[in-house]
């Protein structure tokens, strides 16, 4: 007991001491106090990236046969319908094979009809034993030759029907005409790639942004995340939408790895055009609660309040960051003068 009352007594003692060496060091010093005050409010926390606006489904119309555009039906901007028709090539060519192919079958009908002629004769001989089993064989061999001859001759006959078919160039969706690439008089060759016709945008009331996330970022990007972008053309006015992909595809340009994510963007004014740029805000957590400076906070979640006068050292918790400011979430009331700094003046 006396070990303890000892320990007291020292322990007081230097207290005293400590106070009163701080009182003669400081003299008339008066310490000054920097404050914020906390207020409510709402804190987010984003991941930012920039991308470009695409349409939702974007198609390539184009034809399988080489030939002479006749003529163009529609031109940029226009709105299309499924199977309207956007152009036509020059026909004559292509009539002419198809009139060529009918002919080859007319053709390969009567060598038919003539072989089975030949076959039923010579069968009838051979049966009666007037024809000889070479006769019988030959007239077997024109018979499954000229089967074979008007076989092909129907898929010719088909073949250029479809061939002709693609001279008639047809919308595959509704959309809207973003790109005419070919003009009235052109050739175009099919022979080793479809060559595009028109570029249609199925739907411009529903735009995509194709945005590239760096690596960093992408583990806080979440699917159905809410995202809100600007766009040069509109300033100041801010637009929405909602992660809908996260692609798995790396992109690397000078060592930076991004990724890209896809952001659904309704667009019922259709004021967002294909190839936008567009700056994205993707907000991984929100928070609402009393928001003070995040520079007042100790190593130990505490921080100190001026209040009647007084300073007091208060234990918190805390919330959503972004960096400048802190969600506290108990300890601290709204309108209270947190203290950020100190200063010391003689």
């Amino acid at each position: 007991m006396k070990k303890k009352i000892i320990k007291i007594i020292i322990i007081t003692a230097s207290i005293t001491v400590v106070g009163l060496l701080t009182f003669i060091l400081m003299g008339n010093k008066e310490v000054q106090y920097q404050t914020k005050t906390a207020i409510k409010g709402k804190l987010s926390v984003t991941v930012m990236a920039t991308g470009y606006i695409q349409p939702m489904e974007e198609i390539e119309v184009g034809t399988q046969v080489s030939g002479v555009i006749e003529k163009i039906y529609v031109d940029y901007n226009s709105h299309v319908k499924k199977g309207q028709l956007l152009a036509e090539l020059d026909k004559l060519t292509l009539q002419e094979k198809l009139n060529q192919a009918t002919a080859q079958l007319s053709r390969a009908q009567s060598e038919l009809n003539l072989a089975n002629r030949q076959y039923n004769r010579v069968k009838q001989l051979y049966d009666s034993k007037a024809a000889t089993e070479v006769a019988f064989e030959e007239a077997v061999n024109r018979k499954e030759q000229a089967e074979m001859i008007l076989k092909d001759a129907k898929a010719n006959l088909s073949q250029a029907k479809v061939n002709l078919s693609y001279a008639y160039i047809y919308s595959p969706i509704n959309g809207v005409v973003l790109k005419r690439a070919v003009n009235i008089g052109q050739t175009v060759a099919a022979m080793f790639s479809t060559p595009t016709f028109f570029t249609i945008a199925e739907d411009l009331t529903k735009m995509q942004v194709e945005a590239d996330v760096d690596e960093a970022d992408l583990g806080q990007v979440k699917l159905s995340q809410h995202v809100t972008f600007t766009v040069d053309a509109y300033p100041g006015e801010t637009f929405t939408g909602t992660v809908s992909q996260i692609r798995i595809s790396p992109k690397v340009t000078n060592n930076v790895v991004t990724y890209t994510v896809i952001v659904n963007a309704p667009n019922p004014d259709e004021k967002l055009f294909p190839g936008m740029t567009a700056s994205i805000r993707i907000n991984i957590q929100s928070e609402e609660g009393t928001l003070v400076p995040i520079e007042a906070l100790s190593m130990e979640n505490t921080l100190r309040v001026k209040s009647n006068g007084k300073i007091e050292k208060r234990n918190i918790q805390t919330g959503v960051s972004d960096g400048v400011s802190i969600v506290v979430r108990s300890g601290v009331e709204e309108g209270e003068e947190i203290i950020i700094s100190e200063t010391v003046k003689k």
